[in-house]
């Protein structure tokens, strides 16, 4: 939006402003001894470049694997040089990698008052930087949402190994921001210059008149505003205004064979739920058909059958789970040259509304799916694929409608399933044409156990 004044003559490396700021560093037998020692660098030039103190930027660290260490709170130091000689003597946990643990500890520990951490009225920014390798073996979903519903902003840096899907369950928004993977630790000293970036740019929202309506979000060298969640920014850049999902025809295309079992498919239906929760459905709005598969195809609604959100969603409740094979390429012809028909309630494609296809599977399909998933990207459906469990990431891609990799996704667990809707944000707006899924699919499933 706006650059605000720079100084002159300024010769502080990074002047943030006060911060809390607590680092949350991954030390699991995964991280290898030469490799932690590139992420305790990371951490010391980093805070060599805060302007640290007791009434300026506040800093802890704690490292975590099964459990969870304080290394120093809030209140231990104040100057860089104690800070540098507390991380130079962890010793690394080496066992297994409680992610969620560790956010959990931040938030009812680290930030607290008697920990350091200054009352929530005075309004200094709390800040958490997690650094990890790996794949959380806990779950980060409701402990980061609850963290971030605190006020704790989140910062998920991945090194090398680690989960990209983890990491956007636990970042704060907008993820870009927030989400950092770097190829391997002998990169991340140089990605900390970068970061450090962020870090000096933070309080720019509180120096300035920025006149957000609902938020302001500091970035390297500027600030942007952001609404609420079902609110859209309107052309000023700093009001919000209420916005519907654009007109669009809908197909949940979903896997119900025996792999799936009764109950992972009874969070499937919640699932496609939460999904018809968001939408503008009316005859002229959105529209949403429902096909079930297995070892054979079955259309639970068309498109053109109910009219409203709350039918759709009693409709989905009565949905019987069928069990059997996985013939997924039976499915996409079926969605092509019925679902997708005038005589179902597909759009005359002359109205230009936009057909999505959305398929769920937790397996490999048991016959070729590459023919119809070729003819209907060919035909125009966007098709997203989502996948569970043990479904073929191949076949995942194959399905999937360029760009590949916004518009696939995968979580190892049907569990995590009932956390997404809060990543369903502002862009499923008329006159985009429900670009916006992209985005949403991109973190999609992406909250793991």
């Amino acid at each position: 939006m706006g650059r605000p004044p720079q100084p002159s003559g300024e010769t502080v490396k990074c002047k943030t402003g006060p911060l809390d700021i607590v680092f949350v560093i991954d030390s699991s037998r995964s991280v290898r001894p030469f490799e932690f020692e590139t992420m305790r660098r990371f951490l010391i030039d980093i805070i060599q470049n805060l302007e640290v103190g007791p009434n300026a930027t506040r800093v802890g660290v704690i490292q975590y694997s099964s459990q969870v260490q304080n290394i120093f709170s809030l209140k231990t130091f104040f100057k860089r040089a104690d800070m540098e000689k507390a991380i130079n003597s962890i010793v690394p946990l080496a066992q297994g990698t409680m992610t969620g643990l560790a956010i959990q500890y931040a938030m009812n520990l680290a930030f607290t008052v008697q920990e350091g951490a200054r009352p929530l009225h005075k309004k200094i920014p709390r800040v958490v930087v997690i650094v990890t390798d790996g794949r959380p073996q806990d779950r980060v979903t409701e402990v980061a949402a609850q963290a971030r519903d605190a006020g704790i902003e989140i910062y998920a840096v991945g090194v090398q190994r680690a989960d990209m899907n983890s990491l956007r369950a636990m970042a704060s928004h907008p993820l870009e921001e927030h989400v950092f993977l770097v190829e391997s630790f002998d990169l991340i000293q140089q990605f900390g210059i970068q970061f450090q970036d962020k870090l000096c740019a933070s309080d720019i929202c509180n120096g300035i008149d920025h006149g957000c309506e609902f938020k302001c979000v500091s970035t390297v060298g500027s600030y942007h505003c952001i609404c609420p969640e079902g609110q859209q920014l309107h052309a000023d850049g700093k009001t919000c205004n209420k916005c519907k999902s654009g007109h669009v025809d809908l197909v949940l295309v979903i896997d119900g064979s025996k792999s799936v079992r009764p109950q992972n498919f009874e969070l499937v239906k919640q699932f496609v739920n939460q999904i018809v929760d968001f939408l503008d459905v009316s005859p002229h709005g959105t529209r949403v058909g429902l096909v079930q598969y297995s070892s054979r195809v079955r259309t639970e609604f068309p498109l053109n059958q109910y009219k409203t959100a709350e039918d759709i969603k009693k409709a989905v409740l009565r949905v019987e789970y069928m069990e059997k094979g996985t013939m997924t390429g039976l499915a996409l012809k079926h969605m092509l040259e019925h679902s997708f028909s005038e005589a179902e309630g597909a759009r005359p494609l002359s109205q230009n509304i936009p057909r999505i296809g959305l398929v769920f599977t937790d397996g490999r399909s048991q016959d070729d799916l590459s023919e119809w998933a070729r003819k209907a990207k060919e035909s125009g459906i966007t098709m997203f694929a989502v996948g569970v469990g043990k479904a073929v990431e191949e076949e995942l891609r194959e399905i999937a409608s360029e760009p590949v990799e916004q518009h696939f996704s995968y979580s190892a667990d049907f569990s995590t399933m009932t956390h997404i809707v809060d990543n369903l944000k502002v862009n499923i707006c008329p006159g985009r044409c429900w670009q916006g899924l992209n985005a949403w699919l991109e973190s999609l499933l992406k909250r793991v156990t």
